[in-house]
C-alpha cells in the first residue's frame, strides 16, 4: 500500500507511485526500481517474501505519517518519569486525582512479580526506580500493607533501602523531608561563575547534564522541604539510622578527593556570602530562562524541564508567570494517554529522528523520490532547520549554524547525529525547491564538519566534550554526563559526507581512521546511542563502504564474522542491555526486529546479500511481521545512557526492518560520484 498526500493509505504498491525516474545518485538512484537501480524481484521464494513484507511495512508506515509531514513513535523509558511527574505536581500543589489515577494505572502495570520495577523490558529490578514508583503509588493512595506494596518495600529494604538509591532519587525525597539535604552531595550555584576554560565549568558537562545541573544548583542552595503526606519508614533498613555512615575513599584517588571537596562545599553552604549566592542564583535563573524553547520546554527533554520549573518556582516565579505556565504546559505534552485510561510520560519526543529515518526507509524500499509523502516529510524537515547559535558555539565560536535537533523544539541543542541522518534523507528525495534544499544541505554539512572533535570523530551535541572530571563528582552517580565522540555518530557523519561527495576529504578520512581504530577485538563496534554492538556495527559498516573501503578490507571481514557468530538460532539478532556492563551479553539477547535489521544493514553493506546469515535474517523478518505490516518489539533497543537509561523507540521496529528489506530487495543506496 502507499499513501495519499494526506498520509492515508492508498491501494497501490509503493513503486507504482513514481511520477518520474532519475538516475542521479545524489537523489538516491533509480526511483521506480529501488535505490540500487535493480529490477523488482520475482514473486516466488525469499526475494518475493521480502518484497511483500517491504510493501506491507511501507504501507503501514505511510499510514502513520502526520498530515504535516512528520512521523513520531512513542518514546518509552521507565516509571521514574511518571513518578517524578507526580512528585513535581505534589511539590507545586497542583496534583489532581485524574492525573494521579492515570499514572498509577501505568506504574502498577509495570511492576515485576518480585515487587520491583525494572528500567527496561525483561531487565532486573532497579532500586531507585522501585523507590520512586513506590512513593508515587503511595501518593495515589495505595496502602503500604497492600500485597504489591509490601513486596516492593521488602525488595527495597533487601537492596539497602533509600540510602542505597541514587542521588537524583534522594533529591526527590528530600523535597518532602523523606531525606536530609545535608546527606546529599552539594551542588553550589556559584558553579555558574566558573569560566569556560576552568575545570568543571558547566560546559564541561554534556548538554543534557548541563541543563539539569544548572537548575539543580538553585534547588541545592534553597533546600526546600514540603510537608510529607506520609512517612516512608518502611523503605529504610533501619528507620532510626536512615543514612548509615560510610568510610571515605583514600585521598590519593579521585573518589576520595571529591568526597573531601564535597565536605568542604557543605561547610561553604553554611557560610556562603548572601550577596554572592543571590547573584549566582539570579544568574542561573537567567541562564535557564534564556534557554527555554518556544514551546515552553527546555532542551526538548523532560528532566531539565522539571528541575527548571522547580528552580524558578523557588526563586519566586508563581505558577501563572508566563515562563512557568509555558513550562508546565510543555510537560503535559510529554503525556501519552492509553486506551485503558493510563498515562505514560515520555522522557523526550523524537519527531525529527523518526521522520528522517522513515524517509530513508521508504526511499530505500522503492518509494519514488518525488512521492508526495516524501516531499512533505522534507518540507517539514526543512522548516525544522536550526539557524541560530546555541551552546555548541562555546567550543566552536564563529562556526555558522545549520543543523537539526531530535525534538519538535530544541533550538539550543541541534545534534550531529540527527543532522547527518536528515541530510542522508534529503539526498533520497527529489524536492521541487532544489535551491532551498541545496542551501540547507550546504549549511548542515558545513556545521557538521565544524563540529568534528580533535581526534577526528564526532560526539552527539558538542565538540571535544571529553573531560573525565564531571563523572568523578559524588553528585554524578547516574548516567553519562559528558558527550565524547562515539562510533555510531561518527559513522553516520562519515556516511553522510560520502553521499555529499566528500569521501576523500581529509576530514572524512580522519573519521574513517578513527572508526577503524575504535573497532573492538571481536570485530564489533560499541553502540553509544543504540543497543549495543549490533547497533554500532550496523552503523559503521555502511559508512565504511560508502567512504570507499572495499568489502574485502580486514576490518569489514572481522565484523562480518562477528555478526555471523552472534546470530540467533531463529535467524534473528538481539543484544540485551546488560551487554553494557557484562561482556557475556555482548551480541546476545532475544531476537528483535530493529536489531535484526541493523545486522542485515551491516551485512548487506559488506556485500553479503546472498550469504546464509542474510537469508536467515530476512526470512526471520518476513516470518515475524504482523498482518498489518508492523512488528512487535517490547524489548528496549535504544540507549539514553548506557545501562542506566534505556529507551524503546516504538518506531524503530518499523523503520529499520523496512530499510533492511528494501536494501535486500533493491540493493544498496549509492553515494555516487564525488562532486
Amino acid at each position: 500500500m502507499t499513501a495519499t498526500t494526506d498520509g492515508s493509505a492508498g491501494a497501490v504498491g509503493p513503486r507504482a507511485a513514481a511520477a518520474s525516474t532519475t538516475n542521479d545518485p545524489r537523489q538516491g538512484g533509480a526511483a521506480a526500481s529501488g535505490p540500487g537501480g535493480t529490477a523488482p524481484p520475482d514473486a516466488s521464494g525469499l526475494d518475493g517474501a521480502a518484497a511483500r513484507a517491504a510493501e506491507r511495512a511501507a504501507g503501514h508506515l505511510l499510514a502513520r505519517q502526520d498530515p504535516e509531514g512528520w512521523w513520531k513513535g512513542d518514546l518509552e523509558t521507565n516509571v521514574t518519569m511518571d513518578a517524578e511527574d507526580l512528585l513535581l505536581r505534589q511539590f507545586l500543589g497542583i496534583l489532581d486525582a485524574g492525573t494521579t489515577h492515570a499514572a498509577a494505572l501505568h506504574i502498577r502495570r509495570e511492576q515485576r512479580d518480585d515487587g520491583a520495577w525494572a528500567t527496561f523490558y525483561g531487565g532486573p529490578g532497579d532500586l531507585s526506580a522501585t523507590v520512586e514508583a513506590y512513593v508515587a503509588l503511595r501518593l495515589a493512595g495505595d496502602p503500604p500493607e497492600a500485597p504489591h506494596m509490601a513486596r516492593a518495600s521488602a525488595w527495597v529494604r533487601a537492596g539497602g533501602g533509600i540510602a542505597s538509591a541514587r542521588v537524583f532519587t534522594r533529591i526527590w525525597l528530600a523535597l518532602f523531608g523523606w531525606w536530609r539535604w545535608e546527606d546529599l552531595p552539594e551542588l553550589p550555584p556559584e558553579l555558574i561563575f566558573l569560566p569556560k576554560w576552568f575545570p568543571l565549568n558547566i560546559y564541561d558537562f554534556g548538554c543534557w547534564a548541563r541543563q539539569t545541573i544548572v537548575p539543580l544548583t538553585v534547588v541545592s542552595a534553597k533546600r526546600p522541604v514540603r510537608p510529607a503526606p506520609f512517612p516512608l519508614d518502611e523503605l529504610h533498613t533501619d528507620p532510626d539510622l536512615p543514612d548509615p555512615p560510610r568510610p571515605l575513599a583514600p585521598v590519593t584517588g579521585w573518589d576520595g578527593l571529591f568526597q573531601r571537596l564535597d565536605k568542604a562545599l557543605h561547610v561553604y553552604h553554611r557560610v556562603a556570602p548572601r550577596a554572592v549566592r543571590r547573584t549566582a542564583m539570579n544568574q542561573a535563573a537567567r541562564w535557564i530562562i534564556e534557554r527555554q524553547e518556544n514551546d515552553g520546554c527546555w532542551g526538548g527533554i523532560q528532566p531539565p524541564a522539571v528541575y527548571s520549573v522547580i528552580a524558578l518556582h523557588l526563586l519566586g516565579y508563581d505558577l501563572q508567570h508566563p515562563v512557568m505556565r509555558a513550562g508546565l504546559e510543555s510537560l503535559d505534552r510529554f503525556a501519552v494517554w492509553r486506551e485503558d485510561g493510563s498515562r505514560m510520560i515520555e522522557a523526550c519526543q523524537s519527531p525529527v529522528w523518526d521522520t528522517c529515518l522513515a524517509t530513508i526507509a521508504l526511499a530505500d524500499a522503492g518509494l519514488a523520490p518525488d512521492h508526495p509523502a516524501l516531499v512533505k516529510a522534507v518540507d517539514w524537515m526543512l522548516d525544522e532547520e536550526i539557524t541560530r547559535t546555541g551552546d555548541w558555539a562555546v567550543r566552536r565560536p564563529g562556526l555558522p549554524p545549520g543543523g537539526w535537533a531530535f525534538e519538535f523544539h530544541n533550538d539550543n541543542y541541534p545534534d550531529i547525529d540527527d543532522t547527518a541522518e536528515v541530510l542522508l534523507a534529503f539526498r533520497r528525495v527529489r524536492h521541487p525547491d532544489a535551491a532551498r534544499l541545496e542551501a540547507a544541505v550546504a549549511r548542515g554539512t558545513r556545521w557538521t564538519l565544524g563540529m568534528q572533535s580533535k581526534g577526528g570523530a564526532w560526539g552527539a551535541f558538542d565538540a571535544d566534550n571529553t573531560s573525565a572530571l564531571p563523572n568523578k563528582l559524588p553528585f554524578c552517580d547516574f548516567g553519562e554526563v559528558i558527550d565524547p565522540p562515539s562510533a555510531d555518530v561518527t559513522a553516520h557523519v562519515v556516511e553522510m559526507l560520502a553521499f555529499e561527495g566528500l569521501a576523500q576529504d581529509p576530514r572524512t578520512r580522519r573519521g574513517v581512521e578513527w572508526l577503524l581504530a575504535a573497532q573492538e577485538p571481536n570485530g564489533a563496534w560499541f553502540g553509544r546511542w543504540g543497543v549495543n554492538h549490533v547497533y554500532g556495527t550496523g552503523s559503521v559498516l555502511p559508512a565504511l563502504t560508502a567512504a570507499g573501503l572495499p568489502v574485502s578490507h580486514p576490518a569489514i571481514r572481522r565484523s562480518v564474522r562477528w555478526l555471523g557468530s552472534v546470530q540467533n538460532e531463529d535467524g534473528g539478532w538481539g543484544e540485551d542491555l546488560r551487554s553494557y556492563h557484562d561482556e557475556a551479553w555482548i551480541g546476545r539477547g532475544a531476537s528483535t526486529a530493529s536489531q535484526t535489521a541493523w545486522a542485515l544493514i551491516a551485512l548487506l553493506a559488506a556485500g553479503e546479500r546472498d550469504s546464509e546469515p542474510v537469508r536467515r535474517g530476512v526470512a526471520w523478518l518476513a516470518e515475524t511481521q504482523r498482518e498489518d505490516g508492523s512488528w512487535d518489539e517490547p524489548y528496549f533497543t535504544g540507549t539514553g545512557f548506557p545501562w542506566d537509561f534505556s529507551i524503546n523507540y516504538h518506531l524503530y521496529r518499523q523503520v529499520f526492518p523496512l530499510t533492511a528489506l528494501g536494501r535486500y530487495v533493491y540493493g544498496e543506496p549509492s553515494p555516487g560520484e564525488a562532486r
